[in-house]
């Protein structure tokens, strides 16, 4: 490595600072920083060998430093992994998730034992299924189920319970009413109260049907929020989907119905619409909800409209009275459930199916744009018990 810097008249150039690489470009065509000239001469037997043990581990930890190949191009958003990185499956994810509540509530009841099922088992269920936001209709409804199906099959340990337990869990969140997103042109009206996570599943949504291969496009219905068009129009960059939208305080109706106008003439197939956020007692704004469902009803007729209402996990039973209000408004057809990572007990899902038949369509893992994913019941089941 010394011989780079040999000269042809023999001299050495000193200098009393340590030379540093400039550029890893340099490195890479063995093209060395040469350190600035003095006015002063030293013979390379002058040069200590602690600075020149010093310069060549410099120019080792700098080549070592340089990339094999450099990025095209910095990742836009924050979700984006490293390459090498294998990517952690979604149902590891609900998993974890949901491993407070598996744990904590029900670990201890399905141990891998001969223990007999008795009232005690019975009472213990009772509580972990409440605890867990299921709620006492539901949870009355399951244990009935649970002890018929146990007694009829003869099943008398508990970790064999657990699987029986499962299925009338997924049996109970199942729903045979097709997406039609998945199949055909629609609408998405995304709704719900303030803080919930509507603007962030809009835009995994609109990630997640544009890599499916449809046109997706954005309607920024939520006027009222401060920057809520910006942040949706973020999403909209990150997701490569056009969005429409008005200035702040503007009519949601009206971005609507020129989203629709937009939709229509470029081709696309697939419009979701934002929502300002609002307490679901609040009856005129739940009223303007009602006036955007006519707009879409009327300039996109025979066009399927999936009215999403946006839960967050961590919400309990106040889901069932937000879910009831906003039924009564729109006519509710699906749940997303978000922040279902860490904090949240998860058994609302189940509740909300039973109460009010309305199917959860999409879970939230994670607050990465690939972290929201379609429901799947019998996932979920595994995951919570």
């Amino acid at each position: 490595m010394w011989n780079i810097f040999k000269k042809n008249d023999k001299k050495k150039e000193a200098q009393e600072e340590k030379p540093t690489v400039e550029s890893a470009e340099q490195i890479e065509e063995n093209e060395p920083v040469l350190p600035e000239e003095n006015e002063a001469e030293t013979s390379e037997t002058e040069a200590s060998a602690a600075e020149a043990e010093a310069l060549s581990q410099a120019i080792e930890d700098s080549v070592e430093a340089i990339p094999d190949e450099a990025p095209e191009q910095a990742p836009s958003i924050e979700a984006v992994e490293q390459p090498e990185k294998k990517k952690k499956g979604l149902f590891s994810k609900l998993k974890d998730g949901l491993r407070k509540t598996r744990d904590t509530l029900f670990g201890g009841l399905f141990v891998e034992s001969d223990e007999r099922i008795n009232d005690e088992f019975y009472d213990e269920l009772e509580e972990a299924m409440i605890i867990s936001d299921m709620g006492m209709n539901t949870t009355e409804k399951l244990l009935s189920l649970l002890r018929a199906k146990l007694k009829e099959d003869g099943i008398h340990k508990r970790s064999e319970a657990r699987d029986i337990l499962i299925g009338l869990l997924a049996d109970n969140m199942r729903t045979d009413t097709e997406f039609p997103p998945d199949s055909s042109p629609a609408v998405i009206l995304i709704v719900g109260v303030n803080g919930v996570g509507k603007t962030t599943s809009i835009g995994k949504l609109a990630s997640m049907y544009k890599q499916d291969g449809r046109k997706v496009m954005l309607a920024a219905g939520d006027t009222f929020r401060a920057a809520a068009a910006e942040q949706l129009t973020i999403w909209a960059e990150r997701a490569g989907v056009p969005i429409v939208k008005h200035n702040e305080g503007a009519d949601p109706a009206a971005v609507v119905f020129d989203a629709i106008a937009s939709y229509k003439a470029k081709g696309c197939d697939l419009l979701i619409c934002d929502t300002a956020g609002r307490l679901h007692n609040k009856k005129n704004l739940m009223n303007e909800l009602a006036k955007i469902r006519r707009v879409i009803d009327r300039e996109l007729p025979g066009v399927p409209v999936e009215v999403l209402l946006v839960l967050d996990a961590t919400t309990g039973q106040n889901a069932i009275a937000q879910a009831k209000a906003f039924g009564e408004n729109t006519g509710l057809t699906g749940i997303i459930l978000t922040k279902l990572d860490g904090t949240a007990k998860g058994g609302v899902v189940v509740a909300v199916k039973d109460e009010l038949d309305l199917p959860v369509r999409f879970v939230g893992v994670g607050e990465g744009i690939d972290d929201l994913q379609p429901f799947d019941a019998v996932s979920f089941a595994q995951a919570l018990i």
